[in-house]
């Protein structure tokens, strides 16, 4: 079986230089050299994106350009699976962007990278690809996936949990698709959601995240939404809960509606379902029009934003395709 690695950037092929680490280092050769012997030894090909970015540099435009990438060589080989070699700061972002965009690819996508450079003694980068390349081509996936010290996890339920760890990643609202050992572990398959035809490329839109915390004002919260975004991620408490006896606090979020934005709810815990409504410091919100974002992640709920107003929806249009899933970033 054929596999095409798109290498993006991260810290998986960067050297030190004086100003930190860069990328430089030789992929190609290492890659070679990694699977001598092996039955992909001549089955893997490799696209370097122009320019190679950190990915803390990331943007939607970042994503589209994946996207083509693994589109073009889809077209020239229809059987091929694909490994998105990426940093680790924003890869939980990528590959949930990559999933909604990508529903109808028949193979697998599976992305990775490592905590240290392929060159440096005890890094994590051979572990990550060969675990990465191994679940491309097992027959056992399809859609975007994750993999990284040693687990496999679909790739719109992933949070980055560590920047120091080899497990790196945690799937908190979704078990591993599977875990590595002799043999692999792998769980049962889940839904993968309603799919999208036909979808249009990323562009850049403006969503604002922002984090509630005690205390904050009603001028404080308008003047972070001011001038009004396309859309807001509103992390709250616990369950979607606000500071709701906090003078104007809620009128603010309502005034953004009517005018268009829609605003998303999502939790500050790891673990976490949001049930707008279940306490009366939530309802408030839910009655302004506002939509929870159930168990996504941070991560899988961004990049839906991005992904929806990208297809040209807003408002409340937006915000009920927020609890539908389109690549199993919810759980139904």
């Amino acid at each position: 079986m054929h596999v095409h690695i798109t290498y993006t950037g991260g810290t998986i092929g960067m050297v030190d230089s004086p100003h930190g680490l860069v990328p430089g280092a030789d992929l190609e050769g290492w890659l070679t050299s990694l699977l001598e012997g092996t039955p992909l030894a001549r089955s893997v090909s490799v696209t370097s994106l122009d320019p190679l970015i950190d990915s803390s540099n990331a943007t939607p435009l970042s994503w589209q350009a994946i996207v083509d990438d693994l589109r073009s060589h889809a077209d020239q080989t229809p059987e091929a699976a694909f490994v998105v070699l990426h940093g680790t700061d924003t890869m939980a972002y990528t590959s949930a962007a990559l999933s909604y965009a990508l529903t109808d690819l028949s193979t697998p996508v599976v992305v990775t990278g490592s905590q240290l450079p392929l060159g440096v003694l005890g890094s994590d980068a051979a572990a990550n690809v060969t675990g990465a390349l191994k679940a491309a081509t097992s027959g056992r996936i399809g859609g975007v996936s994750l993999f990284f010290g040693h687990r496999l996890l679909a790739g719109n339920r992933a949070t980055k949990s560590s920047s120091w760890a080899f497990t790196g990643f945690e799937s908190p609202n979704a078990a591993p698709l599977a875990t590595t050992g002799a043999p692999w572990q792998w769980a049962a398959q889940t839904p993968a959601g309603t799919g999208w035809k036909d979808a249009a490329p990323y562009a850049r839109h403006d969503v604002v995240v922002v984090d509630l915390a005690p205390g904050i004002t009603a001028t404080r919260l308008e003047a972070l939404l001011t001038p009004l975004p396309e859309a807001v991620v509103l992390r709250a408490f616990g369950v979607g809960n606000v500071p709701s006896q906090e003078p104007g606090l809620t009128a603010v979020v309502e005034r953004a509606i009517a005018s268009g934005t829609a605003v998303v709810v999502a939790s500050q815990c790891h673990e976490s379902e949001v049930l707008l409504g279940h306490y009366e410091a939530g309802d408030a919100l839910a009655r302004s029009g506002a939509v929870g974002s159930r168990d996504m992640t941070l991560e899988a709920a961004y990049a839906k934003v991005q992904f929806l107003l990208s297809q040209g929806l807003r408002g409340p249009e937006l915000a009920a395709w927020m609890g539908r899933s389109i690549a199993g970033e919810l759980t139904q």
